[in-house]
C-alpha cells in the first residue's frame, strides 16, 4: 500500500496520516521513507537492463522538478528517451537525471545506451537542442535529427501579432502535412516570399529551422503523426508532474528518480501488452527502403 501511495504522488507526511487512518499508529514519516527505498532495486534495474540493439525511432525530452541539495533547492532534469522497438511497441530506455542539459550530458545519455546494447537508432525526436542534435549525431552515425514541429511552431508563433496569430497558424501548420519534403519545402517557400516583409522575425525563424522539421518526411512508412513531434512522450511527462505536484520540493535525487522511474516502469509494462503504436510490417517496409539507400 505505501509503495503504491508513493508511486502514485503521495508524501510520506500524507501517508503517514493515511496509516494512522487505518489504525497504524507506529509508522512514522521516517518508516514510511525506509519502506519506499525498497523500490530502489527494481529503480536501479529498470534503468541499467540490457536494451536492444536497433530502436527504430527514440523521442527525447526533459521535465524539471525542485530538488533540495544539502542547504540550496536547485530545479533539476530528468532526461527521458523513449524507443520504438523492431516490433512496433514503445519502451522506456533511459531515465537520467541532469544538473544542466548540454552536449556532454546528451553524449553521456547516448554513451550510456550504447554501453547496454543500443547499436542504430534511424530517428530521434526532440525539441530544438544543439547540444542534444549533436551529441546523438556523434553518437549514433547516420542517425537522423527531427526537430519537435509543436515546439517549432509555437516558437515560430510567438513573434506573429496576437490578431493574426490564428489565420497565420492556419497557413503555417500545412507545411507539416505535405507528402515528402520537396512539396514541405515548396509551400513553406511561398509563406516565406508572403510574410517576409511583414513578419521578419518569424520568417527568419521559419527558414533556419525548416529543414530539421522535415526530417519525419524521409520515414514514409511510419505514422508520421507520431514520428514528427514528442506529443507522446510529453502526455506522459503531463500525468508525471500531476502526480509530483503533491510532493512539491523533493528532500533528494533519489527521491525524485524514484518517483519519475516508479510511473515510467508503468508504462513500459503497459504497452507490452497493448496494441503496437507502430506496425512491425510499416517498420519492415522502411527497413527495406533504407537499405536500398545505404
Amino acid at each position: 500500500m505505501v509503495q503504491e501511495a508513493f508511486i502514485n504522488g503521495v508524501s510520506t507526511r500524507k501517508m503517514e496520516r493515511l496509516a494512522q487512518s487505518l489504525g497504524i499508529e507506529s509508522l512514522s514519516a521516517g518508516q514510511v521513507s525506509e519502506i519506499t527505498k525498497d523500490l530502489n532495486e527494481q529503480v536501479e534495474w529498470f534503468r541499467t537492463r540490457p536494451l536492444e540493439k536497433e530502436y527504430p525511432v527514440i523521442w527525447v525530452d526533459a521535465l524539471y522538478e525542485k530538488v533540495r541539495c544539502e542547504r540550496h533547492i536547485i530545479s533539476m532534469a530528468i532526461a527521458v528517451v523513449q524507443g520504438l522497438t523492431s516490433e512496433g511497441n514503445r519502451e522506456i530506455l533511459a531515465v537520467e537525471p541532469m544538473f544542466a542539459e548540454s552536449e556532454d550530458t546528451y553524449t553521456h545519455l547516448f554513451e550510456q545506451l550504447k554501453r547496454r546494447g543500443v547499436e542504430t537508432v534511424w530517428l530521434c525526436i526532440s525539441d530544438a537542442h544543439t547540444g542534444l542534435k549533436n551529441a546523438i549525431q556523434k553518437c549514433f552515425l547516420g542517425s537522423s535529427w527531427q526537430r519537435c514541429k509543436v515546439h517549432f511552431m509555437r516558437n515560430i508563433l510567438v513573434h506573429i501579432p496576437h490578431k493574426e496569430k490564428e489565420s497565420f497558424a492556419a497557413k503555417l501548420k500545412q507545411i507539416w502535412y505535405q507528402p515528402d519534403q520537396e512539396c514541405a519545402k515548396q509551400y513553406a517557400h511561398l509563406i516565406i516570399q508572403e510574410y517576409r516583409d511583414r513578419f521578419p522575425q518569424a520568417i527568419a525563424l521559419l527558414e533556419e529551422g525548416l529543414e530539421d522539421s522535415l526530417q519525419f518526411l524521409a520515414f514514409p512508412h511510419l505514422d508520421q503523426r507520431k514520428i514528427s513531434s514528442t506529443n507522446s512522450l510529453e502526455r506522459i511527462h503531463k500525468e508525471i508532474r500531476r502526480r509530483t505536484r503533491v510532493v512539491g520540493i523533493f528532500p533528494t535525487t533519489d527521491s525524485y528518480l524514484r518517483l519519475v522511474t516508479s510511473y515510467l516502469i508503468e508504462y513500459t509494462e503497459d504497452w507490452m501488452s497493448s496494441k503496437k503504436y507502430i506496425s512491425s510490417e510499416a517498420i519492415t517496409e522502411q527497413q527495406a527502403e533504407l537499405l536500398k539507400i545505404a
